[in-house]
């Protein structure tokens, strides 16, 4: 990838022994005093052809109709009416808007996955407008064998963000949620596997399992990927936040494994902050240091490479240890009860 490289920095990862979900849920500082991140490298992506609009909170690279994509957030810097487009890997590293590609406008935040033969993907609808007349937004998900041919199939339940899906051996579906509100305070996240994408229903989303071990109630979090992993357990990538005393907003990339059959979960683990991404501008001053989690690529040597989005202005990718190789050792997972 073509950007700014940091100088590598000779770090040990590690892991600290879990406690009972009952005695302490641990905070994004305690977290954050637990986290070190071996880096290989970090770059801010080359991605151009929109004007003067910012390009940011992108998928990881996915490969369709033969060539390697990115979706990503569109937006003017003083705006969050984005539209979400495909950008198609051109010379010298930059990535350029597809031709022809299609366009989305007001879905922001885009994921991507691939569910058997088909391309899953989905977005943000914002606004919209809620019973009580305030903005607010869902998700909508669309589906195909291609980025030119895909169809709406799923609208998600009004405030939630961040639906995540995975297709598991068995051709099951697994869904990870991300309610607010009476059940899910700032932002928790749920769980539920359902028999097949026909299954994808607003009121089954709406009540999926929530786990409760995992924020504390004045922070929040959500799901961005979710891996399934070498032993069966689904390797999730996915961020932790919180506000400081002067209501700025801190956003880290972080992981866990979960047994789909169980529903334990490992502990969460803080994978790399804003310091360690190139310098670039940020959408406001409460984001500066919001590192949005857009999508992992594992790597055949042990590393991952870790693609986001960079102060709500730009997009970067950093690689590191590959997160889920300890929960694919033998005695790397250590459940928590949900």
């Amino acid at each position: 990838m073509a950007g700014t490289i940091r100088k590598k920095e000779h770090l040990v990862v590690t892991f600290s022994e879990q406690r009972s979900p009952a005695d302490h849920v641990r905070s994004c500082d305690e977290l954050l005093s637990e986290c070190a991140t071996e880096i290989v490298y970090s770059a801010l992506l080359n991605m151009a052809g929109v004007g003067k609009r910012d390009i940011y909170n992108i998928t990881a690279p996915f490969r369709s109709d033969g060539q390697w994509i990115i979706a990503a957030r569109v937006e003017s810097r003083v705006s969050e009416l984005a539209t979400t487009m495909f950008f198609g890997l051109g010379d010298r590293g930059t990535w350029f808007p597809i031709k022809a590609s299609p366009l989305y406008p007001g879905l922001q935040d885009p994921c991507i996955c691939r569910l058997g033969s088909e391309l899953v993907f989905g977005g943000v609808r914002f606004p919209i407008t809620l019973e009580d007349g305030s903005d607010g937004w869902r998700m909508e998900f669309y589906r195909g064998n291609s980025i030119h041919n895909l169809r709406k199939f799923f609208v998600g339940p009004d405030g939630m963000k961040d639906i995540r899906l995975c297709a598991l051996p068995d051709s099951r579906v697994a869904v990870l949620t991300r309610p607010q509100g009476r059940v899910g305070g700032l932002g928790k996240i749920g769980f539920v596997v359902l028999d097949s994408l026909d299954d994808m229903r607003t009121d089954v989303v709406q009540r999926a399992p929530v786990f409760e071990n995992q924020f504390r109630d004045e922070e929040w979090g959500g799901a961005n990927e979710v891996h399934l992993l070498s032993n069966g357990l689904l390797g999730v990538l996915g961020h932790i936040a919180c506000f400081d005393v002067h209501k700025n907003r801190h956003y880290y990339p972080m992981a866990f494994a979960l047994d789909p059959e169980t529903r334990f979960s490992s502990p969460i683990r803080i994978l790399a902050t804003r310091s360690l991404f190139p310098p670039a501008p940020h959408k406001r001053t409460d984001l500066a240091d919001v590192i949005f989690s857009g999508g992992l690529i594992r790597n055949w040597d042990g590393t991952a490479d870790l693609f986001a989005g960079v102060s709500d202005a730009a997009a970067g990718v950093l690689r590191i240890r590959d997160p889920f190789l300890i929960y694919e050792a033998e005695g790397g997972f250590n459940p928590v009860n949900p």
